[in-house]
């Protein structure tokens, strides 16, 4: 009886490319929904999510809880990998093979002994980590839902040197996407560019934010505004909700979200979040095939756009400059930008 080939040896390995100048590149689901845990405390208790016909359901392990927003790094860099593959006309493949050292690089971290353990931590999570979601599904013809189920990383495996000077360094980190990433990384025009500096943002909400409020204002003819209350909602964490909002209020009142510029308002007892671009920073147009604005036209979430969120006037929104190299980094992680607890 024949041996039946494993997924590893169906897929061809994909070499990163080098990263110096790779601008930041992300899947628009993964901005839009609580995929992630907001909090580098562990986290078991489930995430779920419905709304427009659109549900999901995230859980984690006890061992390792469920994949961080700082983990979710490592899906970018994966993102910006497959992204400048094809714009360099090579194949990409949801088999990738890195060192540690790029990868942390590229995340604008340390490249020290714990910022490597931190990083298997991430990898942990990532592939532990189970979703279920109805997303990107096809309605069956007797109009029910199908669920696709799915980890971010199938599995990944590491070569360490076993002898000499360098023992135990790592020679390489493989890992294997999950196809349902791996597929909407392929749509152009389900991918955003995040400006450089998004690494630098050391919130979990902070984070979270930036990606949400990048999804939905891009480069749209309108503002965009979100009902103090739903935010909470769309995001998944477990504060409370006059917590989340206090955090949202000062956010606002720092600005400390690259390219767009923060706003509470108020009307008839209502609290809402409102977002325009930075008008103080330079605009730096995209090059012809640049992937990061080919969505953002148009409305880019039907789901949002009623009586609980919706555009504000009608403004040409500009982007801010994106891309180039990531900021320095020393030798030692900062502080706020591990990707957790190893």
């Amino acid at each position: 009886m024949s041996r039946r080939p494993s997924e590893r040896e169906q897929l061809q390995l994909f070499r990163a490319l080098p990263a110096e100048d790779m601008a930041l590149r992300d899947a628009q689901d993964l901005m839009a929904y609580p995929f992630f845990s907001l909090a580098k405390s562990r986290r078991t208790v489930p995430i779920h999510f419905e709304a427009g016909g659109v549900s999901l359901t995230v859980e984690g392990v006890p061992e390792h809880g469920i994949a961080t927003i700082w983990d979710a790094d490592v899906l970018i860099w994966a993102a910006s990998q497959i992204v400048q593959a094809k714009k360099e006309g090579i194949a990409p493949s949801r088999l990738m093979v890195a060192t540690p050292y790029e990868i942390l690089r590229f995340t604008q971290r340390g490249t020290g002994r714990a910022d490597y353990l931190a990083l298997r931590a991430a990898l942990d999570r990532l592939q532990s980590t189970t979703i279920a979601t109805t997303l990107r599904q096809r309605e069956r013809p007797n109009g029910g839902k199908r669920t696709h189920r799915f980890s971010w990383i199938n599995e990944w495996k590491e070569c360490v040197r076993p002898h000499g000077p360098l023992q135990g360094r790592s020679e390489g980190i493989e890992l294997i996407l999950a196809d349902w990433f791996f597929s909407g990384v392929m749509e152009d025009a389900l991918v955003l560019t995040l400006d450089p500096t998004y690494f630098q943002l050391s919130g979990g909400i902070e984070r979270w934010l930036y990606r949400l409020v990048r999804k939905h204002g891009g480069r749209q003819p309108a503002g965009w505004r979100f009902e103090m209350r739903h935010l909470h909602l769309k995001s998944g964490s477990l504060q409370r909700p006059s917590d989340f909002a206090l955090q949202v209020r000062e956010l606002a009142q720092r600005q400390s979200l690259p390219g767009y510029r923060l706003s509470i308002d108020r009307s008839a007892g209502t609290e809402w979040l409102a977002f325009r671009p930075d008008s103080s920073r330079p605009v730096d147009r995209p090059a012809a095939g640049d992937l990061s604005t080919a969505s953002v036209e148009e409305l880019v979430d039907c789901v949002w756009t009623g009586s609980v969120d919706h555009p504000l006037r009608t403004r040409w929104i500009a982007r801010t400059s994106i891309g180039g190299s990531p900021a320095p980094i020393s030798c030692e992680a900062a502080p706020g930008k591990s990707f957790g607890p190893p």
